[in-house]
């Protein structure tokens, strides 16, 4: 049978070749096409075809990937993506992807030199956080599944290793955490099999941290009850308003009360490397764990999740593997010390730091973290432009990146009214902001997360907003 390597490399090569000019010259034209557009049914439809049986040319399998898919991504690449915390992505990052292609590297184990890349991308980011020297980690596709590493392990810490084998059973565990913290956080209590009401919401104040005094009488309650509390998982940068919880204050409850201290740094973790924020996330450094993602406020290419870990023992009791065709070695490729399979869920593994080791090496942490500060000094642009208009209102305070507003300039519906702004305004390609929910009301979500926007972005943000509302409220009127 042939090798799936092509008779001639010559054709290949040139195909290659046009695929990657043609994604620089869409990345450098970005400003020049809509920020999204809805697939047409007739193109969706195109992708609802039988499992091929035969063979297709290259050249036209592109040709279906430039016809299909590149016109209708998210548009998180875009200057005027603000909608939700997706970074925008770097040109060296698409093309360490290439590169991790074509080695197609598994990490899950064995001594090879990928897997010393992943080893130095962690300790960067133990290094970044204020984590010990040697502090253990593990990159994965999203905070979402670090975050579920995070519960696993703290479980493991309170519980012994005997819940790898005996489950949780009557074990009367229970967490807490911000009511504004991410959904993924009830979700990985469900996965590790604790039920999504062992973790206790805890209310916040009007800038949207968790209550410290909410907290601790919570876990009075709880105690007193018999349950037995073993986590608290702060939030740095929560996903509605981009609030930092007291992270100081939890590492002081989480150390009394000898209880886990996780920290959910999704997007906000990355502001370690911008000196003038850096001091909101005091506190960080003390945690026992921290999952956060290198695709958002560090930009590089989806997807690049991370977990840093302050005692390696407490990672690898909770996932170390004993398998025989995965023992280790003294010596030959079965070598190379402890393996990523043994620090988290998966075997399979692509080689996903080479993008994050490029991106930190090409840039430097200092221009990450420049990046961070320019868009959180966008966001109180938006915020002030916001403010000087009457017809609009600010409906959070701005912690970081993160600007909820609405149009207000109209006698009912604001709800439905602020809703169809938005899509109108996705629709027309001019800007993807969000929806979200604050205090009840429907409000205009800006996430400024890309390195592309720029303040004359946020002003053609601002203005098709006014336009759209008073265009609303003209029709209704009419009506």
């Amino acid at each position: 049978m042939d090798s799936l390597d092509p008779p001639d490399w010559s054709e290949l090569r040139a195909l290659g070749h046009r695929m990657l000019d043609d994604m620089f010259d869409h990345i450098a034209g970005l400003r020049d096409g809509p920020v999204w557009q809805q697939m047409p049914p007739e193109q969706r439809a195109q992708l609802t075809a039988r499992l091929p049986q035969g063979p297709t040319p290259p050249d036209a399998v592109y040709q279906a990937f430039q016809r299909l898919v590149v016109p209708y991504a998210t548009g998180n690449l875009h200057p005027r993506f603000m909608g939700w915390v997706h970074g925008g992505g770097n040109p060296v990052g698409m093309l360490a992807e290439m590169l991790a292609g074509g080695l197609n590297a598994n990490l899950g184990g064995r001594d090879h030199a990928p897997i010393e890349v992943e080893r130095q991308v962690i300790a960067w980011a133990a290094e970044m956080l204020g984590f010990p020297q040697e502090s253990s980690g593990v990159l994965v596709t999203g905070t979402s599944m670090a975050n579920l590493i995070g519960v696993l392990i703290a479980r493991t810490a309170a519980l012994g290793t005997s819940v790898r084998r005996n489950g949780v059973g009557g074990s009367g565990l229970v967490a807490y955490t911000s009511a504004e913290a991410h959904g993924c956080l009830p979700r990985a209590m469900d996965m590790a099999g604790l039920g999504r009401d062992a973790l206790r919401m805890i209310p916040c104040d009007d800038h949207g941290r968790m209550r410290v005094d909410a907290l601790n009488a919570r876990l009075a309650q709880d105690r007193a009850e018999g349950l037995r509390p073993f986590l608290i998982a702060g939030t740095a940068g929560t996903v509605n308003t981009g609030a930092v919880d007291d992270l100081e204050a939890l590492a002081n409850v989480a150390a009394s009360e000898k209880l886990w201290f996780h920290v959910d740094g999704a997007f906000g973790a990355i502001a370690m490397l911008a000196p003038k924020i850096r001091p909101l996330l005091r506190g960080i450094e003390r945690a026992d764990s921290v999952a956060f993602d290198f695709h958002k406020w560090a930009q590089v290419p989806y997807d690049a999740g991370c977990i840093i870990v302050s005692d390696p023992a407490r990672q690898l009791e909770t996932f170390g593997a004993d398998a025989a065709y995965l023992r280790r070695e003294e010596r030959g490729l079965a070598g190379g010390g402890i393996w990523p399979c043994d620090l988290g869920p998966d075997l399979s593994r692509g080689f996903r730091a080479l993008k994050v080791w490029m991106t930190l090496l090409t840039y430097g942490a200092d221009r990450i973290g420049a990046v961070v500060q320019q868009t959180c000094d966008l966001a109180a642009h938006l915020a002030a432009r916001v403010e000087h208009e009457p017809e609009l209102r600010l409906m959070a305070p701005v912690a970081l990146n993160i600007v909820c507003f609405r149009f207000v300039a109209a006698e009912s519906e604001l709800n439905r009214l602020n809703a169809d702004i938005v899509a109108g305004l996705q629709e027309a390609g001019i800007a993807a902001p969000s929806t979200t929910t604050v205090n009840g009301a429907l409000v205009i979500r800006a996430a400024i997360v890309n390195h592309r926007t720029t303040a004359e972005d946020l002003d053609v943000l601002v203005d098709a907003v006014l336009r759209a509302g008073r265009d609303q409220v003209m029709r209704r009127h009419a009506a």
